[in-house]
């Protein structure tokens, strides 16, 4: 797609494609590099996810990461991805406190990085500040199922919803997230089924990460998707290229001319014009 041609999916419009069926998709990135390649595709979301902690950062989990530091890789994000819906992934605890701060962190988010939306975890508990957020005038993404950010009180990175008394609290958190407000939210690492019915029981956009295919769109990681982040690579995550080799090959042979003479060749050098060349001949 080329980028005079795309423009960004009205908010409101997410529910006409729910009704459409027709898929969304959302990519995370954290650069702007990747996010002017994402705004040259058909995608309709770009998340700067917290996982920047992780994929960026080499950090072991995301709740180190700030919301200054979330801001300042969306503004990259932002810079390069015009005519795309750029999602600002709220970071642990900047919204936990009560829902006067996590307006607070929305507001800031949208005022400074400039981002259309925010994403937050949390199911029934967090419903109270959806609305205040999105009464403000701040579009919301939810996000349930595996929540990383309270991921050591839900036993570690795992599928959730595996029991009934489980799903039925997916269920719930799902319609309370939607009567909120939200007008979509990730579903993740949950069973296809319980997605399924989660997809049916609510009008907001569901996007799945893990989640299978019973929902209104998918969401990865640009790491994930081009085979760049090799440390962990998730069950679900389908690779459609796999880069890293590549790289490698291209800094070694960088590296190998170098260390030969063959680079830089006289066509990469500069000569500073007639009168230099003669005063500092290079023979």
């Amino acid at each position: 797609m080329n980028e005079s041609t795309k423009h960004k999916t009205p908010i409101p419009s997410f529910k006409e494609l729910k009704a459409r069926d027709k898929k969304v998709t959302m990519i995370t990135v954290y650069d702007y590099p990747f996010a002017r390649l994402v705004d040259r595709s058909e995608a309709e979301l770009i998340l700067v996810g917290d996982s920047l902690g992780m994929v960026i950062q080499g950090l072991e989990h995301t709740n180190p990461v700030t919301l200054e530091e979330v801001i300042y890789h969306a503004k990259a994000v932002r810079r390069g991805a015009p005519n795309t819906l750029v999602v600002g992934d709220m970071p642990f605890m900047s919204y936990q406190v009560s829902p006067e701060q996590a307006l607070s962190s929305a507001g800031q988010m949208v005022k400074e990085a400039g981002v259309d939306c925010v994403k937050m975890e949390g199911g029934v508990y967090l419903a109270p500040y959806v609305r205040k957020i999105v009464e403000a005038g701040i579009p919301v993404i939810g996000h349930i199922g595996l929540t990383p950010q309270s991921a050591s009180a839900l036993g570690g990175l795992k599928v959730q919803g595996r029991t009934p008394e489980q799903a039925e609290q997916l269920i719930a958190d799902a319609k309370a997230l939607d009567e909120a407000g939200v007008f979509a939210m990730v579903l993740e690492c949950i069973p296809a089924g319980v997605a399924k019915v989660i997809t049916k029981s609510v009008s907001a956009v569901t996007i799945g990460c893990g989640a299978g295919r019973h929902v209104d769109g998918q969401n990865l990681n640009a790491y994930d998707i081009l085979g760049l982040f090799e440390k962990f690579v998730p069950k679900f995550v389908k690779q459609y290229r796999i880069l890293a080799p590549e790289i490698l090959s291209g800094f070694n042979a960088f590296t190998s001319e170098v260390r030969s003479g063959e680079y830089p060749t006289p066509e990469h050098s500069f000569t500073g014009g007639k009168g230099i060349a003669q005063r500092y001949p290079l023979e």
